[in-house]
């Protein structure tokens, strides 16, 4: 696809679409495999952003560390393209990112390869019948489980209090080890790479609310 033939609108999603599909640093799931991810790597540690957004997250991790790997992974291409666009004209060569739905997320890498892994305000399904599609559900943890190194760490920031409390209660019942947990992230003395702010965070700074977050080793 060409950008350039959906000039006239370029906030549409097809437009959005097109330039993932043309930047070098972007793949579909099908295009990118767990060995190819390895090379890629090449002897440094990785880490993943699941349902990153937009990208600038795992954009700015790239870019303060050089010496590691990363993954930003999403269902939504058009999202994807900002940090991919960002993380170009920065010439930062140690991220991609992969449109996978997080349900299929073990494929992209070999077992026990993953260093880190980041979920970042993610959708928090608060209908109890929609328990099951949260990124912290048991299902997903026991995928994380599979592709993280034997002390591999899991970050969760977010917003939401009840998926908060929620994912601490499947953490705890899965036998994760919490190794840093606040309930009020920006005041906290913990690293400044928590503190980068994504897309969606900016604006809840700004509301007022506080961004819980909590790490937790497999």
């Amino acid at each position: 696809m060409n950008p350039d033939d959906f000039i006239i609108t370029r906030k549409r999603k097809k437009y959005k679409f097109a330039r993932f599909s043309n930047y070098e640093n972007c793949f579909e799931a099908t295009e990118i495999t767990d060995r190819r991810i390895t090379e890629l790597a090449d002897n440094r540690p990785i880490t993943v952003e699941i349902g990153a957004g937009t990208g600038l997250f795992a954009a700015e991790l790239a870019r303060r560390h050089p010496e590691r790997y990363f993954v930003a992974t999403d269902v939504k291409a058009d999202r994807l393209q900002t940090g991919a666009k960002l993380a170009l004209e920065s010439k930062l060569d140690n991220i991609i990112f992969v449109r996978v739905h997080t349900m299929h997320i073990a494929a992209l890498f070999q077992p026990h390869s993953v260093s880190e892994i980041w979920l970042t305000f993610s959708d928090p399904f608060p209908r109890d019948r929609q328990a099951k599609h949260r990124l912290s559900h048991p299902f997903f943890l026991g995928l994380y489980r599979h592709i993280l190194t034997e002390h591999g760490v899991l970050h969760q920031k977010t917003d939401n209090h009840s998926l908060f409390d929620w994912s601490l209660e499947q953490l705890v019942t899965s036998i994760w080890e919490m190794t840093e947990l606040t309930y009020d992230l920006h005041e906290s003395a913990l690293s400044d790479d928590y503190r980068i702010v994504t897309t969606f965070e900016r604006r809840f700074i700004a509301e007022g609310l506080p961004i819980y977050l909590v790490s937790a080793s497999c």
